[in-house]
This record gives structure tokens, C-alpha cells and sequence, in this order.
């Protein structure tokens, strides 16, 4: 197959005409990037931010244009927009988002067929949450719960190594993905389309459109939990995910030690900010077991993550131990719920998705609304 190059991509979208000014989107200075790899190819739009939604439509065409170049696969158009900074008294700080009701409220993302849409979130990186993310859903697969993982850590995506996964996400109607299966899971990824080594340079909207889009744009189906693999932090892509999606919760996932405690707490907390349940917080790396000899050494501390949880009045869903079989099934791209699935460690993920699931059945009461965002 010819490879795509960026010129012809760019000689398509000269095709493209913005209906308000008359000129293609690359005579206004609109296209701000281009990728591509393997028939797969990303276009960057810079958009007036005033202009945003009216500008779907286009955003449209730029895509429909693309997929019409012989030999693309899958284009997807993003729009960013650099916002002026809002306005600040002497007396207040830089105006933020709220909570709360009114008519600045975003639009809502739904997914059709998917029941119940779980965020595991932690507050820092290098803690574990993404191996976390995928044993979690294989317990879920494997106690019978029709389970789809999503990687939305767009600047470092676990999924496509943790799930050996190699190949192209294809599509039938050049608009809609079809997820990868693994393991019993439909999973998507941006790591999916781009290439391993090919560094994220993406600005917080990107970020979030391209998040949307992993969302709107995947043939999903009818799924019982949807579970969302997030970046570490508080930044845009959770607030889109908290802000725009009807999330049945989140679980936090923390290691034992004080410092990681402390973001982890910052997480739970945005998470109540925006009023999405937290279903609780996973101790990882709790203890060190010798592969050897066995012996139990509590490297990082231990129980810190379960005081946490019951001094903020949120369920412990278990510790996870830091042992060598876990580390080496996930960089194998066989993760320890599945390479073993009768070890002690695949029933803890097995156990902790078990609870999960029995807050998601016995406690909710029906999808949770967006929150409303006002801007004072």
C-alpha cells in the first residue's frame, strides 16, 4: 500500500471551503497538523474558539475529504482553539468552572448501548493505575460482565503492549472504529494509530476531542461497563470525561506512601467536585512478595491507601501486591488475569472487580445527568 503523504492530505483539505470567509481551511491557516502512519491519518484544526460548535460541519468535511484520498483507512479531524484568559479582580482569583445549572452547560457525549462508564484515575503517575485499568476489566470479562476498555491516556498509552495488540483498528463505513477484542474486551486506543515512538505534541483540546471522538466514534455495542483507562493528574481530559460524560464512578488507584496519598486525594476530590460517585480506592503495590522464598516486605508502607478511604468515607476495594508475575504478564501483553488465572493475584483483581460491579448494580440508581458547567 502507497503510503499517505502529508502534502496529499494537505491537497485535499485545499477542497474544503469554510462557508463564513469562502477560503479552504488551509489558505486560513487552520490546519496546525498532519499525521499519518499506516493509512491512518489525524488532521489538527485551529479554530476560533467563538466559532466552535458552528464549525462542526466542517471539521466533518475535512474528514470525509481524507477518507476519499485511495488507500486511507480512518481519518480523524480534531478542532483546538487557544482561549484568551478570562479577566481577574484584585479580589478574585481567575474566574473557574463550577458546578451548577445554567445555559453554558457543555453538550453531553453518549454512548449508545454501554450500561454503566467507570474512570480509573489516579492523582500522579508511576502508581499502577493502568495495569490496574486492565486487570480490572478482565475480572470484570471473566465474572461474566460484558466489559470494553478504553485507553484515554493519550500521551502515554499502555493498551496496545499490555494487550499485544499490533494491528489497525478498521472500519466499515470510513466514520466508525471498530474496537479491538482482546481477552473477551473491546478495547481502543489512541496507541492503537499511532505509532509507539511518535510523541503526543497535542495542546488540552486536542486532548479532549480526541477523547470525545475514542468515545462517539466506536462501534462499542452493547456493553455492561465501559471501563476508561484515564491519564494521571487532574487536567483536561478527566474534566472532560467528569464534565461530559454520565460516569457511574470512578475508582482511584494510590500506592501506600504518603506523597502518592496526597494526589490521589486531590483526584478523589475532583471526582466529588463534578459529583461523580467514587466507587472506591485500589491500594497497588501494597507489598512486596519474594519470588523466591515468598517473604513479605512492605517496601512502600502499607495501609495507607485503606486509611485514606475510610478517613474520606469511601469503600477499599483491596490491595494489590507488587510482585514479579504481574509485572512480567503485563509487558507481555498477557496480563495476570489471564496468563494465570488461578493465581492469588488474578482472584485479588478478580475480587476487587467484584466489588466494583455490586456497587454499579446494587447502588445506582439510574445514569447520572452531566454536571452543568457556569462560568463566573
Amino acid at each position: 500500500m502507497a503510503e499517505i503523504t502529508e502534502s496529499a492530505v494537505r491537497g485535499v483539505l485545499e477542497t474544503v471551503t469554510d462557508p463564513a470567509t469562502g477560503k479552504n481551511v488551509v489558505a486560513l491557516g487552520m490546519v496546525s497538523g498532519i499525521a499519518t502512519r499506516g493509512g491512518h491519518v489525524a488532521v489538527t484544526l485551529e479554530v476560533d474558539p467563538a466559532r466552535g460548535p458552528a464549525l462542526e460541519p466542517l471539521r466533518q468535511a475535512c474528514e470525509q475529504a481524507v477518507r476519499a484520498i485511495p488507500g486511507v483507512l480512518s481519518a480523524t479531524a480534531v478542532m483546538t482553539a487557544e482561549r484568551p484568559a478570562p479577566p481577574s479582580s484584585p479580589n478574585r482569583g481567575p474566574s473557574r468552572p463550577r458546578t451548577g445549572h445554567g445555559p453554558a452547560a457543555p453538550n453531553r457525549i453518549d454512548v449508545p448501548g454501554v450500561k454503566h462508564i467507570i474512570a480509573v484515575a489516579s492523582g500522579k503517575g508511576g502508581v499502577g493505575k493502568s495495569t490496574t485499568a486492565v486487570n480490572l476489566a478482565l475480572g470484570l470479562a471473566v465474572n461474566g460482565v460484558a466489559t470494553g476498555l478504553l485507553d484515554a491516556d493519550i500521551y502515554g498509552p499502555s493498551m496496545p503492549r499490555m494487550l499485544a495488540v499490533k494491528e489497525k483498528p478498521e472500519s466499515a463505513d470510513g466514520k466508525m472504529l471498530k474496537p479491538i477484542e482482546r481477552y473477551g474486551l473491546r478495547t481502543m486506543s489512541i496507541g492503537y494509530i499511532v505509532s509507539e515512538d511518535t510523541p503526543m505534541i497535542w495542546r488540552g483540546p486536542m486532548v479532549s476531542s480526541a477523547l470525545e471522538q475514542m468515545l462517539r466514534d466506536v462501534q462499542w455495542g452493547e456493553l455492561d461497563v465501559l471501563v476508561v483507562d484515564m491519564p494521571p493528574g487532574t487536567g483536561d481530559a478527566q474534566l472532560t470525561l467528569a464534565q461530559r460524560v454520565a460516569l457511574s464512578g470512578a475508582v482511584i488507584v494510590s500506592t501506600p506512601q504518603d506523597i502518592a496519598l496526597v494526589d490521589a486525594r486531590k483526584g478523589l476530590s475532583m471526582f466529588r467536585k463534578v459529583a461523580v460517585p467514587v466507587l472506591g480506592i485500589v491500594e497497588n503495590m501494597s507489598y512486596f512478595l519474594c519470588p523466591k522464598c515468598g517473604e513479605r516486605s512492605e517496601i512502600f508502607g502499607h495501609g495507607g491507601a485503606h486509611e485514606e478511604a475510610d478517613k474520606l468515607g469511601v469503600p477499599f476495594l483491596g490491595e494489590v501486591p507488587l510482585h514479579l508475575d504481574i509485572r512480567t504478564t503485563s509487558d507481555s501483553g498477557h496480563p495476570i488475569v489471564v496468563a494465570k488465572p488461578d493465581s492469588p493475584h488474578a482472584q485479588v483483581y478478580r475480587n476487587i472487580a467484584g466489588r466494583v460491579w455490586k456497587q454499579l448494580t446494587v447502588n445506582q440508581r439510574g445514569p447520572r445527568p452531566a454536571p452543568r458547567i457556569v462560568m463566573r
